[in-house]
């Protein structure tokens, strides 16, 4: 099993809000649209059970931040699992409505550090056995827009030029262009572009989740990338500028790999950049 790599000081976390624990004590049951409802039980503030329909319950570790009063991103990572596997849920309140992404690595048989994402959508079952039949949906409304987002020490610029695709840069102000920023970008200079798959959730008006994999820099510099195909997912607030989310992957430091699971946060701020982030075409597909 790998090992966790370790948080730094003034890591991507440095922003995280304190865990959060309102969820302790609660049960839901999560009505699913692939027709398998799971059920799960907040032990306390760190402990929860799951299972899928009649199986039995599953113990985990979990961590659970919050985006609005509402709306909670909560993540754990399955003990156990032939292929490593984690559960990242959008449980919404206000709309009784839940959407569960499943990131899975080693089901590449050439890669063992490519990593899948799976998105379910589902309603919360009311105390008196109804359910919502709208749910969160796939969404454009963030094309032709880029935030520029801060995790501490480092600053990125994300451009949401296409459905499918994100793009990546770095702020060129010399007050945030800082070595952290950098590094980063000396490894994109390695690339022919630093897109990325990506998806686009609409959760409410303002809100939406957002799910990058660095699967181009995996398949084009492996261990020189350092970051090894890692999931990134965002829980964006829109109405707040500030964002909370989980990062799922590896790094290989050394010729050691270790694994990357944890949650951050980030401010953010609607920004400019060259008309060419979103035109210019993406070398990756044809």
């Amino acid at each position: 099993m790998l090992k966790d790599n370790p948080r730094g000081r003034y890591g991507i976390d440095q922003y995280r809000p304190p865990l959060n624990y309102e969820l302790a004590g609660k049960t839901f049951t999560f009505v699913m649209d692939d027709g398998i409802d799971q059920q799960i039980s907040f032990l306390d503030g760190k402990t929860l059970e799951w299972n899928f329909e009649e199986q039995r319950p599953k113990r985990e570790s979990y961590e659970c931040l919050k985006a609005d009063d509402t709306t909670y991103l909560m993540y754990y990572e399955i003990d156990g699992a032939e292929k490593r596997t984690g559960h990242t849920f959008v449980i919404d309140l206000e709309n009784m409505l839940v959407t569960r992404l499943t990131a899975v690595n080693g089901e590449d048989p050439k890669d063992p550090y490519v990593n899948n994402s799976y998105f379910t959508f589902g309603a919360i079952r009311r105390p008196d056995g109804t359910t919502e039949s709208r749910r969160h949906s796939f969404t454009d409304e963030m094309v032709g827009t880029c935030v520029q987002w801060c995790y501490g020490i480092y600053t990125t610029v994300h451009v949401y030029y296409c459905t499918s695709f994100y793009r990546i840069t770095f702020p060129q102000d010399s007050a945030v262009s800082i070595p952290a920023n950098e590094q980063l970008s000396s490894l994109g200079a390695q690339l022919p572009s630093s897109d990325e798959p990506a998806s686009y959730i609409r959760i409410k008006d303002n809100m939406y989740f957002v799910n990058i994999t660095e699967r181009n820099m995996e398949r084009l510099l492996g261990e020189k990338g350092r970051f090894r195909c890692n999931a990134m997912c965002f829980l964006q607030n829109y109405d707040r500028m500030y964002m909370v989310g989980r990062a799922f992957g590896a790094m290989t430091e050394k010729g050691k790999d270790s694994r990357i699971r944890l949650s951050f946060g980030a401010y953010g701020k609607f920004t400019e950049v060259p008309e060419s982030f979103f035109t210019d075409p993406n070398p990756y597909i044809i």
